[in-house]
């Protein structure tokens, strides 16, 4: 099962210059809790600006570089690849981004798990639409550095 992680805004903002909007402990802890014994897929320019393996996870970075390595870390070269081995082992997958990645795997993703800020910061990349799922969890989560938040879980 292939399942996707994100934090958007109202507009579905995700990033600016290669960074997180927002600094929310309660959406980091949640991250952890759903995603800690599975296997994460992120791009190679998430992996350098998250700067090392997430600890007690299977680290996958996709890079179209095939010289690319990291110690603790498998690479892959296509998002194929990493479909393949998915449907292979039947875990849940983790996909954590960043945009390029998200884009890539939204039409193959089974559940969306999502943090939706309300809020329209300055952002250079976006989560693509994801009209077509279904919402079956909504939890409001009240105020984080002030910033106002719901977690949302979705399947297609």
């Amino acid at each position: 099962m292939i399942s996707i992680i994100v934090v958007v805004g109202r507009n579905r903002e995700i990033g600016c210059e290669n960074k997180l909007l927002w600094n929310l402990p309660k959406d980091m802890k949640r991250f952890k809790e759903i995603t800690i014994g599975h296997t994460v897929v992120m791009g190679d320019k998430t992996f350098e600006s998250i700067g090392k393996p997430l600890p007690n996870r299977k680290n996958v970075i996709l890079s179209l570089d095939e010289n690319y390595t990291v110690e603790g870390c498998e690479v892959r070269n296509s998002l194929e690849d990493v479909l393949k081995e998915a449907k292979e082992s039947k875990e849940e997958i983790f996909v954590i981004g960043g945009g390029t990645i998200y884009n890539l795997s939204l039409p193959f993703a089974d559940k969306l798990y999502l943090t939706v800020v309300d809020d329209q910061p300055k952002a250079d990349t976006f989560f693509p639409d994801y009209s077509e799922f279904k919402e079956i969890v909504r939890r409001e989560e009240g105020d984080d550095n002030g910033f106002k938040y719901e977690f949302l879980e979705l399947i297609r």
